[in-house]
């Protein structure tokens, strides 16, 4: 179909255009080679178009067929496009037209002969106007008339003859052509009488005809209102409805593209169409050997969709169905395209969505996401967002792997990330009541794809917090995931798995973020920046690096358990008054010290490791987790393994959290570092913590249980 409809292909009119030319030609018998394909000498044209001249004229011609032989081979030169400019610089297009009314000369006693001539004319003209800076020459030459006038003599002939059928053929052709994308010329042929000899002739017996007819009429009709209103009520659409049940291929094709281009942007039109009962034989051409018909039988029914939300179940219930999810795997690109984009409006049917992916829609569709047309890209993703709004849906599209597919697609336009992004929304709203129920059940199936697809669609879908603890607690979703993820001879469900994990730890608890910020000590120790360092009433000396730092015993005491014993117990330190420490940078020693007076410390990265280890011998649980925090904020591919490393040595079970978020959230880089089953090794490694923090995080959220009993 010529015509443009959202959420479908604009379908190129020129490549339409000329696809019908070239079956036109095919129709005349001529196969494209020979002459066609070579420009012909500048002299050779010039003698044939004075040829044409000389008819013109009363004894300017002794032979008529000298004419016919002319005539047939200016034809033949205009098949090739570099000729085509040529004839029309020598005068082609003048010596041409006239032909069409009026030929001088006389030995015409062969019955058609000039029917013979002009249908040469007419090819002659139409090959001319396929380069569009021709037609309005054409046009202005006055060939429209002679054309139409060729229509109206021939059109009310109980029986054409084949050269007569021939020239009405061609004239209809060269109409088309002439009209091709050119909006003046199609209301010049409305305002000049040609639209009702076209309808005329759809009734001809030629099936050729009836072809040429349909063809002219379908271009008038696109992008032009007193076109198609006058094409309509000439009386058209009961035979063009006739037309659609024809079983010659070229005659329904034709049929089905003049009423696609008639209901276009019409209401009024698309309901005169359906009342003349043309649904059940569009229907029919979605089986029809000719994808073309297929095809704009597809776009007819998407558009016959929108007419009334009747009409939605009325084309499911005649069986439209079947063939169009049929299409959606063909070989033909917009074959596919106009397939989904009907299927997308009769999806936003409540019954049409369970009754598609009952009749297994739903796998093409997602496959067709995956494609890298951005079109049918487009119309997949529509007719899924309408396929998610059935609750009967979701939980198949979860065991098929749509909630996945959909996260990962690559797409190529906006509109179709933004509708992509909508039915993932769309899926995670409905994720409550008996669709939860009905989801959470297939972590029960046989199948470990199953299971795995449901888990990680639910971690990353669900948003109630009383329902993640339902679900990976009770009904061991956080075990089917984490098995995933030690999985490293499947990278795609490792990944799946990752992300997943990281959604849940996420959701689980804001605890989880790296960003945290720990508790400072209580405020009964809090002495001051002021006494740090400070000689006033200072009862204790350590040298660090040979230097002096001044301290308080009180303050030591009542901020680490390490400090209490040293001062309290048995130790030689408890009545020194310089104590050493030789194994502590003097720069972490006084940010140890400040963090103890002030209750915080600005952790420097440079300094954040040997804090942590200082941290950790002196049990400064507080500054241990800023330490954490701080090593947190640096972590990379590259430090990940001495990160990790770092945090069993100095038992720092925060940072262990923060390493393993951030390599489920950085799985594709650290693979790439480590590979697959270094990943795989990595979380083993940090399974028995990551299991036992989601836990108790997933624990500690209130249960459905709980929430009911409230």
């Amino acid at each position: 179909m010529n015509s443009s409809t959202p959420g479908s292909t604009n379908l190129s009119t020129t490549r339409e255009q000329r696809k019908g030319f070239k079956r036109k030609l095919a129709d005349g018998g001529i196969d494209g080679t020979g002459a066609a394909s070579e420009v012909a000498p500048v002299a050779e044209i010039q003698r044939l178009i004075e040829v044409l001249r000389l008819a013109q004229k009363k004894d300017g011609l002794k032979e008529f067929a000298s004419l016919r032989r002319a005539a047939h081979a200016l034809a033949e030169i205009a098949k090739s496009e570099d000729s085509v400019d040529v004839i029309v610089r020598e005068g082609g297009v003048e010596a041409a037209v006239p032909l069409l009314s009026e030929i001088a000369v006389e030995d015409t006693s062969t019955s058609g002969r000039i029917d013979e001539v002009q249908k040469e004319i007419c090819f002659t003209l139409g090959l001319l106007a396929i380069k569009a800076d021709h037609q309005y020459h054409i046009a202005n030459a006055g060939a429209l008339t002679g054309l139409i006038a060729i229509l109206k003599q021939r059109c009310n002939d109980p029986v054409i003859c084949p050269y007569t059928g021939g020239v009405v053929r061609r004239a209809a052709d060269a109409i088309t052509n002439l009209a091709h994308e050119n909006a003046h010329i199609k209301s010049k042929v409305r305002l000049e009488g040609g639209i009702p000899p076209l309808v005329e002739l759809l009734d001809s017996m030629d099936p050729k005809v009836q072809r040429a007819a349909a063809g002219a009429l379908r271009t008038l009709a696109f992008k032009n209102e007193e076109n198609k209103r006058l094409i309509v009520e000439s009386g058209t659409l009961p035979v063009l409805v006739q037309m659609l049940r024809s079983d010659d291929v070229g005659i329904h094709y034709e049929a089905v593209g003049v009423i696609g281009n008639l209901v276009h942007s019409s209401p009024t039109i698309k309901r005169q169409v359906l009342d003349e009962g043309a649904l059940q034989p569009v229907i029919s051409l979605l089986s029809s050997a000719c994808t073309e018909s297929q095809r704009e039988a597809a776009l007819l029914l998407g558009q016959f969709a929108t007419a009334d939300p009747d009409f939605k179940a009325k084309i499911v219930q005649r069986g439209a169905v079947p063939p169009l999810i049929t299409m959606l795997t063909a070989a033909d690109l917009q074959l596919k395209e106009m397939a989904a984009f009907a299927l997308g409006r009769l999806a936003q049917n409540p019954d049409n969505q369970a009754g598609i992916i009952h009749a297994g829609g739903l796998k093409p569709f997602l496959d067709l996401i995956d494609s890298n047309n951005g079109n049918l890209q487009h119309n997949a993703a529509f007719a899924l967002y309408g396929l998610a709004d059935n609750d009967d849906n979701i939980a198949e599209i979860i065991r098929t792997g749509g909630v996945q597919r959909l996260m990962n697609s690559n797409l190529i336009v906006q509109p179709s990330k933004d509708c992509v992004q909508k039915t993932l929304k769309r899926l995670e709203e409905k994720i409550h009541g008996k669709v939860l129920k009905q989801v959470t059940y297939m972590m029960r199936s046989s199948d470990p794809i199953v299971q795995q697809r449901t888990a990680c669609a639910l971690a990353r879908l669900t948003s109630a917090k009383e329902d993640l603890h339902e679900i990976f607690i009770r009904k061991g979703g956080l075990e089917v995931l984490l098995e995933m993820v030690l999985n490293f001879s499947n990278e795609t469900v490792q990944a799946e798995a990752a992300v997943a994990l990281f959604e849940l730890a996420s959701k689980a608890s804001s605890s989880a973020s790296i960003n945290c910020e720990p508790k400072p000590p209580t405020h009964k120790v809090y002495l001051g920046e002021t006494y740090v360092n400070n000689q006033q009433m200072s009862d204790v000396v350590f040298m660090v690096e040979g230097r002096e730092f001044h301290a308080h015993r009180i303050a030591l005491c009542a901020s680490s358990d390490a400090f209490r014993a040293m001062f309290s117990s048995g130790y030689r330190e408890k009545e020194a008054s310089r104590i050493e420490i030789p194994n502590i940078k003097w720069s972490v020693f006084e940010a140890m010290m400040k963090c103890i007076y002030t209750g915080t410390v600005d952790v420097m990265p440079d300094i954040a490791e040997d804090l942590l280890c200082a941290a950790d011998q002196y049990l400064l649980d507080g500054l241990k987790r800023l330490c954490e925090n701080s090593i947190a904020q640096g972590l990379t591919v590259d430090n990940l393994t001495g990160v990790l490393d770092l945090a069993e040595a100095f038992h720092a079970p925060q940072l262990v959290h923060h390493a393993v978020l951030f390599a489920l959230e950085n799985y594709e880089k650290v693979v790439a570092k480590c590979g697959a089953e270094g990943y795989s090794q990595l979380m083993e490694d940090v399974a028995r913590p990551l299991r036992e923090a989601l836990t108790q995080q997933l624990s500690a959220l209130p249960s459905s249980d709980d929430m009911a009993t409230e």
